[in-house]
């Protein structure tokens, strides 16, 4: 089984990655331990992922409360939310396309090809080639579920513009980095490349002079 995240595993990460990013670990002084909270059920993070994609957190919220009002204030088992009316969706702000991706995710958990039990044994790039299968779930969902759902301590979001330009200002690079400088500077921090990443939003958000 993989190792989660869990408070003896964040307060470790942080020890081993002040060790040996000084940059990195500078802000892991200024922001103090890291609170990811593992949060579990990987098929209503697929649901809500989908939801949230391209979208402002404000507006993906206001959707997202209104898709689970249709479902008595909670996202729906897979049977459920494949019954419902595409107009239903529609009227609840959702696009077609992402109409489309929460069916296909209903479809994947509903006729068993994945389930929650499923995916927790799962070793990280198992899940996300599992769940990139689905239509409208790219490399970013599959990596934010790893950290988010799943709780794996060493995953890289390549993809994920905040982590990106968190890097360019934290070891002052001319622009975002690319997938292999990216993999490159993080090399490091294995085997707690989340907890890292999880640093370098928080830089983003609050810099040093900011």
């Amino acid at each position: 089984m993989p190792e989660r995240i869990d408070p003896k595993l964040l307060a470790r990460a942080c020890r081993r990655l002040r060790s040996r990013d000084p940059r990195l670990g500078a802000v892991i002084r200024r922001a103090g331990v890291c609170s990811i909270e593992v949060t579990g059920d990987p098929y209503r993070a697929l649901l809500s992922s989908v939801i949230h994609q391209q979208l402002a957190g404000a507006a993906a919220g206001a959707i997202e409360a209104r898709v689970r009002a249709l479902f008595g204030g909670r996202y729906p088992a897979p049977a459920r939310l494949l019954a419902a009316s595409e107009s239903e969706l529609r009227a609840a702000g959702l696009s077609r396309q992402k109409v489309a991706a929460m069916r296909a995710v209903a479809q994947a958990f509903g006729d068993r090809r994945l389930s929650n039990r499923r995916l927790y044994r799962m070793e990280a790039d198992d899940v996300v080639a599992a769940v990139t299968t689905i239509k409208g779930i790219g490399e970013w969902t599959a990596h934010m579920l790893l950290m988010f759902s799943l709780g794996h301590p060493d995953i890289l979001p390549v993809g994920d513009y905040g982590v990106r330009k968190g890097a360019m200002q934290l070891y002052d690079l001319g622009d975002l980095p690319k997938r292999a400088e990216l993999e490159a500077l993080a090399e490091p921090w294995r085997p707690y490349r989340s907890i890292g990443a999880w640093y370098l939003w928080r830089h983003l958000e609050n810099p040093p002079n900011g």
